[in-house]
């Protein structure tokens, strides 16, 4: 039952959602083609709503109500291992949570692995070796994507009422991978002021010693996740401690892999409330009256 109704939200959230939808500059490779249309479905290998051959990168607005609004920003960076965008469960359903708090979200369609027909099939049934070979050349533009979404939105600041030192960025999986590579190679103007890896692919963006200047880090995962990331994400946590900059970790002891906003009525499900407590305990929030 609980499936039925998470399924029946995707599909309003998909179809009712505002489409304020902000195209991107991107850089030119030649060395990469995307022969395939992006294609938007729902997949029955995941089973949700995908988005799969993103190479032209935008980003699509979901703002709070102008009573509720806080002046925060997040930039949401979906999973899918760089073969798709888990668009809803990681994408949208997150930014309509986020706007109901009174934060203006930003869901980021960066740019992935070129693929046929099904790219989350591809990714099943490709050797790992492979999929990281690909990920690997791809990934460098999906991270500048995430610091051109960030200097845009800074850049935009004042027509959504956000302020300019409140934009923060929050990924799962791969979209944790350019959170991480955003956390590494921001410059002035692109800087993140706070960053929020989920359950990140640390095997695509390995962790290294955080910028002098980091902002707070707010970490998720699951002890079980089956990709083996529990270990990535502590090793993130050290570097940022051992550099004694402003992180937390929460590690749930059950969750998996992918939860997003999908209630499996676990402890996990929480994430999310405690990144918002987390975010207004460091005044990155401000509360609004209700």
């Amino acid at each position: 039952m609980k499936a039925l109704l998470f399924f029946m939200l995707c599909f309003f959230l998909l179809n009712t959602a505002a489409q304020e939808i902000i195209s991107l500059p991107k850089t030119e490779d030649n060395t990469i083609t995307w022969e395939n249309p992006e294609k938007a479905f729902f997949s029955p290998v995941w089973t949700t709503q995908v988005v799969t051959n993103v190479s032209q990168p935008t980003i699509q607005v979901f703002r709070p109500s102008p009573e509720k609004n806080t002046g925060t920003a997040v930039i949401i960076a979906p999973g899918g291992g760089l073969y798709a965008l888990s668009i809803v469960n990681e994408g949208s359903a997150v930014a309509e949570w986020l706007a109901n708090k009174g934060i203006t979200a930003f869901v980021l369609k960066y740019r992935l692995v070129p693929t046929g027909e099904d790219g989350t099939a591809e990714i099943m049934t490709q050797p790992p070796e492979t999929v990281l070979e690909k990920v690997s050349r791809v990934l460098p533009y999906s991270i500048t994507d995430g610091l051109n979404a960030l200097a845009y939105v800074r850049e935009n600041a004042e027509t959504y009422g956000i302020k300019t030192n409140s934009i923060g960025f929050l990924g799962f999986s791969a979209g944790g991978a350019v959170t991480m590579g955003v956390g590494y190679q921001y410059e002035t103007g692109n800087r993140p002021d706070f960053l929020v890896p989920v359950y990140a692919w640390t095997d695509a963006q390995p962790v290294q010693e955080p910028k002098p200047d980091a902002p707070p880090m707010f970490i998720i995962c699951a002890t079980d996740d089956p990709l083996g990331l529990a270990k990535g994400s502590v090793e993130l946590y050290s570097s940022m401690f051992q550099a004694k900059k402003n992180v937390e970790l929460h590690m749930y002891a059950k969750g998996g892999h992918g939860f997003g906003m999908y209630p499996q009525g676990l402890p996990s499900d929480q994430w999310i409330q405690h990144f918002y407590d987390w975010a207004v305990s460091e005044k990155l929030v401000k509360l609004t009256t209700p």
